[in-house]
């Protein structure tokens, strides 16, 4: 995925947590989630990453800094790499791959660090709530950091829609008469392609976004709802 862009900087200040920090906290929270559940649970499919099992979502996760480790990253994961990623890890025991994740993580935290990859945090993030999703868990969905994502993904949309979240303005005024309001969670979601095209026109507009709708997905939309 590429870096978003736009009216949001994405640079943090030196009064906020980097990068690897926010990585760090998404990943114990997951972990912390995904070590009490059982095998039934582990085999659940993600309906947001369909095809999918909780399994393979943290397969995914783990081989993602495998592949940052032998530098085969350079740009967003095509599909084929990604469907590798969890490939090489499909039979192997969940609780081990987590035990991996926590050994390989902290270089990999280190590095996105210190080389302000804001993608690697929006791609954890958006793990993190594929599984939650799947699992029935609706925790973190005002943390900051998902909160200060979504500001920044309001990146290149001034032009076509005043963004509020949360009943923030996130975006300048501009005149238009397009606006949405939703949540920081909700935009976040949909902009990740975790949302349908049917449930993003659902959504508060000021007016019916026939035609800004394809602008505001980074990826998808969903082929079917996602509901969480």
């Amino acid at each position: 995925m590429s870096e978003p862009i736009g009216s949001r900087s994405s640079t943090s200040t030196a009064d906020e947590p980097r990068v690897g920090d926010r990585y760090r906290s998404a990943r114990l929270r997951l972990t912390a989630l995904l070590e009490s559940i059982d095998d039934t649970a582990w085999e659940t499919p993600v309906p947001a990453c369909p095809g999918w099992r909780v399994r393979d979502v943290l397969a995914h996760l783990v081989g993602i800094i495998e592949d940052a480790a032998a530098g085969k990253i350079a740009g967003p994961p095509a599909p084929a790499q990604t469907a590798a990623e969890v490939d090489r890890h499909r039979d192997d025991d969940p609780q081990q791959l987590l035990r991996t994740w926590s050994v390989m993580a902290p270089v990999f935290e280190t590095a996105i660090s210190d080389g302000a990859r804001w993608p690697a945090l929006i791609d954890v993030l958006s793990h993190e709530h594929d599984v939650r999703g799947a699992l029935g868990s609706r925790d973190a969905r005002d943390h900051p950091d998902l909160v200060r994502v979504a500001d920044l993904l309001t990146g290149g949309l001034a032009d076509a829609v005043d963004v509020e979240l949360d009943g923030r303005r996130t975006t300048e005024d501009h005149g238009d008469p397009m606006r949405l309001s939703t949540t920081s969670f909700e935009f976040f979601r949909l902009r990740l392609g975790r949302r349908s095209r049917s449930q993003v026109v659902q959504l508060d507009w000021s007016a019916a976004p026939d035609v800004v709708i394809d602008r505001l997905f980074v990826f998808g939309p969903a082929a079917a709802d996602v509901i969480e």
